[in-house]
């Protein structure tokens, strides 16, 4: 039995900046003690049956329990490594940096258990680049310091030499938020200009960035004012005058893409991605595994006269595809069983997820929609046919009922639930340029979660169903 812990830099938020490794080494995982910010999207990736801890289960932070919590992790990792598990540690940001690192290496060392660091993108790293403040710089900077503004409540003596921190050029503070008025004295005892330029960055990498810039005499205030809260990154330094020309996320376009599409890159503008809806599988899926079952016990390879119960299966979605192929799968059959019918996909990316499954679509409409469905099929609808349509639980109607209008027998199947996401984040829509709909289950959690669009904002849709759907929520001009 090999006890082994992988710690993993998750990244200082969004899903997507954890490292290639840190992903591949996560979705191996059987156990995950994760820290309570990183992006719940990021633990959809680990595999169902994984066990995931979250470490606020564990105490409170910032207590005066604090080394009692950090005791509660440390014997849970060497626990579950002993019993045989793969256990990650999913550490936020950079595990070496402010993330009481030594501490866990100590109880797994002491413990005689095998371990490996994998590195994440910091908190730092991230806070400069995504808003465009270099931390060095040939011109003002040519050194930098990390500080924690938070050390641990039970040390005698604080770590923190003040008079040579000021002395550095960039001054970057941790989990200093709460402590700012405390910090901002010590500098300026220190030595430091009261006018030396400051920047806080809130939820550094996320979709709700906050960023406030002051001097180092008033920025107390405006973090009152502005009501900036932990978890932020707080940039100190003449680099931070450079943001005015560099910050590029607030310069390029801000498009609010709320479909469920990959990001997409290369475009002009900055896409935000908030998926509006969640996919989920079924609680029961007996209804269409005893229509997967008809479908390939008809197929019987001795049989010259072979006819299926079923002349085309249409998908109007990749997800509709996963969750057909999976439950073909899981019931012993492969796509060989699905010869002689004919297969219809939506647009190319779900006739794309059906080549994965090694099928080649039928037909695939220029125009990637209902309507362009129906446009083909009425150029080559001869005789009467009969359809099986696996969809989701909140599909709209229109396609059965234009299908059933030029002659074909339709059989709709629910293979998925498609519901809204918890925890949608608050966000200001007066800083976005443009909102993009891809599906009218989007517009409608919109409508219920962040209610009417500011106006001057452009409204985009993606296909006819949802366009007529905003106009419905009078989303539109």
């Amino acid at each position: 039995m090999i006890n082994k812990v992988y710690l993993v830099g998750a990244g200082p938020g969004s899903a997507d900046l954890i490292t290639v490794r840190g992903l591949e080494v996560l979705r191996q995982a059987d156990v995950v003690i994760y820290d309570y910010l990183v992006d719940r999207r990021l633990l959809s990736k680990i595999k169902e049956c994984a066990e995931l801890i979250c470490c606020d289960e564990l105490g409170k932070r910032y207590s005066n329990g604090f080394l009692a919590h950090q005791q509660k992790i440390n014997n849970l990792m060497v626990k579950k490594a002993k019993e045989g598990k793969k256990v990650v540690r999913l550490k936020n940001g950079d595990p070496s940096i402010f993330g009481r690192l030594s501490q866990e290496l100590e109880a797994l060392v002491k413990n005689k258990i095998e371990f490996e660091i994998i590195p994440g993108v910091s908190a730092a790293n991230a806070s400069s680049c995504l808003s465009g403040i270099p931390l060095t710089d040939r011109r003002f900077s040519s050194s930098c310091v990390f500080v924690t503004g938070h050390e641990d409540p039970t040390k005698k003596e604080s770590l923190l030499d003040w008079p040579s921190i000021a002395k550095q050029k960039t001054i970057v503070l941790y989990m200093a938020v709460e402590n700012l008025s405390k910090i901002v004295k010590n500098l300026i005892d220190s030595g430091k200009a009261p006018d030396m330029p400051v920047a806080i960055i809130q939820n550094v990498s996320l979709i709700n960035q906050k960023i406030l810039t002051g001097i180092l005499k008033d920025i107390v205030i405006k973090a009152k004012e502005e009501k900036i809260r932990p978890p932020a990154i707080i940039i100190m330094g003449e680099v931070v005058k450079l943001q005015k020309n560099f910050n590029w996320l607030r310069k390029n376009r801000r498009i609010l893409f709320t479909g469920l599409s990959e990001e997409r890159y290369f475009l002009r503008g900055t896409y935000f991605h908030l998926p509006l809806i969640k996919i989920e599988p079924l609680k029961d899926y007996k209804e269409l595994d005893n229509w997967i079952k008809k479908i390939c016990q008809a197929h019987k390879l001795s049989t010259i006269n072979y006819k299926p119960i079923f002349d085309w299966i249409v998908f109007t979605s990749r997800y509709g595809v996963f969750y057909f192929f999976e439950r073909l799968i899981k019931l012993g059959f492969d796509s060989r069983k699905l010869s002689g019918i004919k297969i219809s996909a939506i647009g190319s990316s779900t006739a794309n997820k059906l080549k994965e499954y090694g099928i080649l679509a039928d037909l695939v409409p220029k125009k990637e929609s209902s309507l362009g469905l129906l446009e083909e099929f009425k150029k080559i609808f001869r005789s009467p046919v009969k359809i099986f349509l696996p969809r989701s639980d909140i599909a709209d109607k229109g396609l059965t009922d234009g299908l059933t209008k030029l002659g074909a027998e339709v059989l709709n199947c629910i293979a998925y639930r498609n519901v809204m996401p918890k925890d949608l984040p608050d966000l200001s829509l007066d800083s976005f340029d443009e909102i993009m709909f891809t599906s009218p289950s989007g517009v409608r959690n919109f409508v219920k979660r962040y209610g009417k669009i500011p106006s001057g904002i452009k409204i985009s849709c993606i296909g006819e169903v949802t366009l007529n759907e905003a106009k419905r929520w009078n989303l539109l001009d």
